[in-house]
């Protein structure tokens, strides 16, 4: 599987992105998909993650109620939609898939950066 993240950016604090991650390859039989991120001088952490068929989602407290994750399986791709943002949110934001349940997340894309000015 190969993915590919964009969207990322530079905004003001209280502004929105929209993070998108394209996968190609063997799709069809994918577990979740998420999104991770890491600060500088921080770890990589978990932001978010959905079901590749259904709608279980999951995410991190600190970005509960303000971000937003969705798919479009036709297109193969995964949204991460990041409103009322705050400067703690400034990171590369990754996009990864975990592909059975009980695996790790094993796939990764390059990362795209977002930075929030306070």
């Amino acid at each position: 599987v190969q993915l590919q993240a964009s969207g990322g950016g530079s905004v003001q604090a209280g502004g929105s992105l929209r993070l998108s991650c394209a996968a190609s390859g063997r799709t069809s039989s994918l577990y979740r998909m998420g999104w991770f991120r890491q600060a500088p001088g921080k770890e990589r952490e978990f932001v978010a993650a959905i079901r590749w068929s259904g709608v279980t989602t999951s995410y991190v407290d600190s970005v509960k109620g303000r971000f937003t994750i969705s798919r479009d399986n036709a297109r193969n791709a995964v949204y991460l939609q990041m409103n009322s943002l705050k400067f703690e949110d400034t990171a590369v934001y990754y996009c990864a898939v975990q592909q059975r349940i009980g695996d790790p997340f094993d796939y990764w894309g390059q990362g795209t950066l977002v930075t929030v000015s306070s």
